[in-house]
């Protein structure tokens, strides 16, 4: 039997939302899956820099609410690679509204593209890239 967890704020469908993806990081983690990065190292590697501590229970937190499986692709050391649910991929409607509506009303964004090989490509990112140098030096 299933019991329905309360609400912890109110019955609201943004403020529901929100307790789950409402922080600084987690829609970048569902972005950069929409965008087919899979194991901890490619999350870890996008250009917003984020904390390894944090991305861990991002994927932690996405995991139990049924927006990402996890699977194990190595035993030793373990290591899982990280697909988007059903649940999950329907986050794509919401970061393209999300796009749409920071090009318009924020000057000089851009829309991150995949690559040629893997990873992305962003003509505003120049700060990530001294971070990037400073974790990496």
């Amino acid at each position: 039997m299933t019991t329905v967890k309360p609400f912890e704020r109110s019955m609201c469908a943004i403020a529901n939302s929100l307790d789950i993806l409402g922080d600084k990081w987690t829609l970048l983690v569902v972005r950069d899956l929409l965008h087919g990065k899979r194991t901890y190292g490619e999350l870890a590697d996008s250009p917003e820099g984020i904390p390894t501590n944090t991305l861990a229970d991002r994927l932690k937190r996405l995991e139990s609410a049924g927006i990402v499986n996890s699977a194990p692709y190595r035993e030793r050391p373990l290591r899982y690679a990280y697909t988007l649910t059903p649940k999950g991929n329907a986050l794509c409607e919401v970061l393209l509204a999300l796009v749409r509506w920071g090009k318009q009303h924020i000057p000089g964004t851009v829309t991150l593209h995949r690559g040629p090989g893997a990873g992305e490509v962003a003509a505003s990112a120049p700060n990530s890239r001294r971070r990037r140098a400073k974790r990496t030096g």
